[in-house]
C-alpha cells in the first residue's frame, strides 16, 4: 500500500477581482489564455458551464518533429458564481470518446474519472483560489502542470486588472 495521497490541493492568492478569476475558469477564450503547462497551447476550448453541462478541452504542444495533442472531456457538476466550480474530468479523444489514461502513458491505476473543485473568496481585493484535483496524485506530473498553469494564470490577470 502507497502513503502517497490521491489527490492535489493547491492554494492561490490572485491580485484580481473574484469574477474576474471566476471568469478564467468559465470563459473559453480567457481558459485558452491560460490552462496547461509551460509550453502548451489550449485551442480548443468548449464549455457548456452548467449542471450536467459538457466540456471539452484540448492542450497541445508543438516541436519540431511533431504536434503532440492531449485531449480531455468532462461534466459540470456543480456551478456556484462566483465561488464554486466542480467538474468530472476525463482524457479522450478528439471526438469526446473517453479512452484509457494508461493509452496515454498515465501510470497504470490512474482512474478514468477525476474530479477538478475550485473555491474562490475575495477579501481585499484579492481572489484567494483552492483547487483540489480528486484522482491525481500528489508529487506527480499533474500537480505539475497545475501549478505552471496556476504561473501562467498569474501573469495573464494582471494584465487583465
Amino acid at each position: 500500500m502507497s502513503d502517497q495521497q490521491t489527490w492535489v490541493k493547491i492554494q492561490r492568492e490572485f491580485d484580481a477581482p473574484i469574477d474576474l478569476v471566476w471568469s478564467m475558469w468559465t470563459d473559453p477564450e480567457m481558459f485558452k489564455q491560460w490552462y496547461g503547462p509551460m509550453g502548451m497551447s489550449v485551442p480548443t476550448a468548449e464549455m457548456d458551464v452548467a449542471v450536467g453541462g459538457a466540456r471539452k478541452i484540448c492542450m497541445e504542444m508543438t516541436s519540431p518533429e511533431r504536434t503532440m495533442s492531449m485531449w480531455f472531456t468532462g461534466v459540470y457538476k456543480e456551478v456556484n458564481r462566483p465561488s464554486r466550480l466542480v467538474y468530472t474530468e476525463s482524457m479522450c479523444d478528439k471526438d469526446g470518446t473517453i479512452i484509457s489514461p494508461t493509452s496515454m502513458g498515465m501510470p497504470e491505476g490512474h482512474p478514468d474519472i477525476t474530479e477538478v473543485i475550485i473555491d474562490l473568496h475575495e477579501a481585499d481585493g484579492k481572489t484567494f483560489m483552492t483547487m483540489v484535483h480528486a484522482g491525481v496524485p500528489e508529487g506527480s506530473a499533474g500537480e505539475g502542470g497545475w501549478n505552471q498553469a496556476f504561473d501562467k494564470l498569474e501573469t495573464f490577470v494582471k494584465t487583465r486588472t
